[in-house]
């Protein structure tokens, strides 16, 4: 797999009683990358930027459409006491970490439980906590697309949407998307997206640096639940980016790579 100048490896690692599959690629400190609910795609410009810097550990996480699903694995809290076996059995202790929606989600029931695990932390439109105004968008109330083309303000000003949502998708790319709508369901039914206690643990990360970014047009988390991450997580940063929805990664790519790169550091 390559994109314009950067050759990325794809494989597949035995952790955790699973045959793991990775995208790896990049140079400098390891970064692990996150991804959201609706499953993994290839590296994309902002990835690319990112392992000018940074060795980026990009998995797909179990269940989600190419790493197998684990049957124990019952909540994203599962999930994250999961992963944290796995990034110790890849040796990736001390790890810079970067989770979008669900991923973010993800990476921060991780830090509650293990707050060491990581160096520092960005979350970009994370899941996990009800919104104190506003409501997280149902994704199984629509079709895949229907969700996609919502997650972003203007599809048609974001040239790498395509790359994420064509207009006439692969059997294998619906297969992908259904296998992970169908993941996240099981994982997040009820309650939807959030979990109650999840505000009360991250009090435990005060020592942990976190970048928390968000759309300031985000239709799928109101940023008030950005907000309310802001509060839970002490010393936390809070930067809400305009002109974009929930993902800012690739609706304003390069004022997205500066904050995380200058985070960091």
């Amino acid at each position: 797999m390559s994109t314009s100048s950067l050759t990325w490896t794809e494989g597949t690692t035995r952790v955790g009683g699973a045959n793991l599959h990775i995208v790896k690629g990049g140079s400098g400190h390891p970064l692990l990358v996150l991804h959201d609910e609706m499953g993994r795609t290839a590296p994309l410009r902002f990835a690319e930027e990112l392992a000018s810097g940074f060795t980026l550990h990009m998995p797909a996480h179990p269940g989600f459409g190419i790493t197998e699903r684990l049957e124990w694995i019952m909540s994203v809290r599962d999930l994250a006491s999961w992963y944290l076996r796995a990034i110790e059995e890849l040796g990736l202790e001390r790890v810079n970490v970067l989770g979008f929606s669900l991923g973010g989600w993800l990476a921060a029931e991780m830090a509650c439980q293990s707050p060491q695990t990581f160096n520092k932390m960005v979350l970009v439109s994370p899941a996990g906590i009800k919104p104190p105004t506003g409501e997280i968008l149902d994704m199984f109330l629509v079709v895949a697309k229907e969700y996609l083309e919502a997650s972003f303000l203007d599809p048609g000003s974001t040239p790498e949407y395509p790359s994420i949502c064509p207009e006439e998708p692969s059997a294998d790319q619906v297969e992908l998307w259904e296998a992970a709508r169908e993941e996240a369901c099981r994982l997040t039914w009820r309650p939807y997206m959030y979990h109650p206690a999840l505000p009360h643990l991250l009090g435990r990360l005060k020592d942990l640096p976190t970048l928390l970014v968000w759309g300031e047009q985000d239709a799928v988390i109101p940023t008030s639940a950005g907000e309310a991450y802001q509060q839970a997580i002490k010393g936390s940063r809070l930067e809400i980016l305009s002109g974009c929805g929930h993902h800012p990664e690739l609706e304003k790519t390069g004022e997205f790579v500066g904050l995380v790169r200058d985070f960091f550091g």
